[in-house]
């Protein structure tokens, strides 16, 4: 069991790796979390294109058998 708990914390970071290359992570909040291979992303981005990117990047990720997307679009606040 802790060798299942050592892979998926190893996919999150590399999720995470991936997103913040991609600019996914900020200025969105987007959380990883993942059990048994299966990823899910939960938390808001600013554009529907970020969601779609999002999810896409985690499926390329070596290792996620599974993603589930639910993030939510919400426009970033102007100042």
């Amino acid at each position: 069991m802790s060798m299942n708990n050592n892979v998926d914390s190893k996919l999150v970071q590399q999720v995470n790796t991936k997103l913040a290359m991609r600019g996914i992570r900020s200025p969105c909040s987007v959380s990883v979390a993942c059990r048994g291979g299966e990823v899910t992303l939960t938390g808001t981005v600013t554009q529907a294109h970020q969601k779609m990117s999002a999810a896409n990047v985690t499926q390329g990720v070596n290792g996620v058998k599974r993603v589930i997307n639910q993030l939510t679009v919400k426009a970033q606040a102007r100042s």
